[in-house]
């Protein structure tokens, strides 16, 4: 069982890779703002499959905290892609 989950987390940390390749060559700033929704969710899933994997008990308490982080960087990041589209008009 404990194979299932580290691939699982595998393929979680793989879609975290791909969002953050959408986050550097995304073609518009939603596209920007979603990968790091993504990047938050992907997080979660792997700790918690890690942590599930190899018993540690800490792995709740990390995904929790990304959690609670994870829209205050989107909001962040959605409030500079903001900006600087009102600087370019």
């Amino acid at each position: 069982m404990a194979e299932f989950l580290n691939a699982a987390a595998v393929v979680a940390l793989l879609a975290v890779g791909i969002g953050l390749l959408r986050i550097l060559r995304g073609p518009s700033d939603v596209d920007r703002i979603m990968s790091a929704q993504l990047l938050g969710t992907g997080g979660i899933a792997a700790v918690l499959l890690a942590g599930a994997a190899t018993g540690e008990a800490g792995a709740d308490d990390l995904a929790l905290l990304i959690a609670l982080l994870a829209p205050f960087a989107a909001a962040a990041f959605a409030r500079e892609a903001d900006a600087s589209r009102r600087d370019d008009r």
